[in-house]
């Protein structure tokens, strides 16, 4: 099976194999315009002249906002690297820096600089009322106050890893080429070129904020540089047209653009929502714009595992033996 490259974010990614390409499409990675090359291609081209790939777009084609004149944000390299429990490794030039949330950082090369910051750093222009307006953000969200800054302080090209805490796949995202904001659970944000702001959305129907399983305030990641974010299982992207309506568990969402609406509303029905095992109420999206869920939310493993758990209430059920409570006794359970 032949080699791929991919252009995502001006950076070339690979080589990846195809199967690698397809979950690319299915997440929202890429697109129709996503630029693809290999061995016997004359030229860069389209995904959406690939046919090996181009049958497998579907609903998932949306026109790319050209990114604004002059990059503000760090124009850094990455790669993912991983299946199931990835990482993504930034490559800073000199004088080039990333940011990220505390602790998710795996490894960094010598020339790297740890720096510990108010808020998300885009503010350092504008003085400690900046700083401390961007720290006060991330308080709003139940985040720490401080992000850390990588900074490649060297006189040559140096890395640094990140990694999620818990299995799952990271979407790399250009915010300059996705209109220049996105929406995402306040845990789902990894880390970004250094640049973009890590801001609070606020939502407008207090439904979401009681109910929404997320809180009132979702994060808003701004800027025209590269944020990563992760979610948990396996992300499936999908464009809504205007006025098309999506609902989905409340944990299963991760990150949407501006323009879809956002609303929390009852399963509906006494019965449904006492026995119906899915909660008391959804999350209900209404377009236009893309949206980008996760199939399993850590909320929902970590419920499972406290419940399995006798010691804090929960019962073994004996699952994967035929003896069942028999065998927990001869186990000494």
């Amino acid at each position: 099976m032949s080699d791929w490259y991919m252009a995502i974010g001006g950076h070339q990614v690979g080589p990846v194999k195809e199967d690698e390409i397809l979950a690319n499409i299915r997440n929202g990675s890429v697109d129709s315009s996503t630029l693809l090359y290999t061995d016997g291609m004359t030229e860069w081209t389209q995904l959406k002249d690939v046919p090996k790939f181009s049958g497998h777009l579907g609903r998932i084609v949306s026109a790319r906002v050209p990114p604004p004149p002059g990059r503000r944000a760090h124009d850094i390299d990455f790669q993912i690297i991983g299946a199931e429990m990835q990482f993504v490794e930034l490559t800073l030039d000199p004088g080039e820096s990333a940011v990220a949330e505390a602790g998710s950082m795996m490894y960094m090369s010598q020339g790297i600089r740890m720096e510990t910051v108010f808020g998300d750093g885009s503010q350092a222009s504008s003085g400690i009322m900046g700083a401390l307006l961007g720290a006060g953000k991330r308080l709003l969200t139940g985040e720490s106050l401080f992000l850390t800054v990588f900074n490649n302080e060297g006189k040559e090209r140096h890395r640094v890893a990140f990694a999620a805490p818990y299995a799952g796949k990271i979407l790399p995202i250009d915010l300059g080429q996705a209109g220049g904001q996105l929406v995402c659970q306040k845990d789902s944000f990894l880390c970004a070129a250094y640049g973009v702001s890590i801001g609070i959305a606020f939502q407008k129907k207090i439904g979401v904020g009681l109910f929404g399983g997320e809180g009132f305030i979702m994060q808003r990641l701004e800027g025209d540089g590269l944020a990563f974010v992760h979610a948990g299982g396996t992300i499936q992207a999908m464009d809504l047209a205007p006025g098309e309506t999506l609902r989905v568990d409340t944990g299963c969402l991760v990150a949407l653009q501006p323009g879809v609406r956002y609303e929390v509303k009852f399963v509906g029905g006494i019965k449904t929502a006492l026995f119906g095992g899915e909660g008391l109420f959804f999350v209900s999206l209404t377009g236009p714009g893309r949206v980008w869920l996760q199939s399993l939310p850590f909320s929902r493993l970590a419920d499972r595992i406290y419940k399995a758990m006798p010691k804090t209430g929960g019962r073994s059920v004996g699952e994967g033996s035929v003896l069942g409570g028999i065998g927990r006794m001869l186990d000494g359970d």
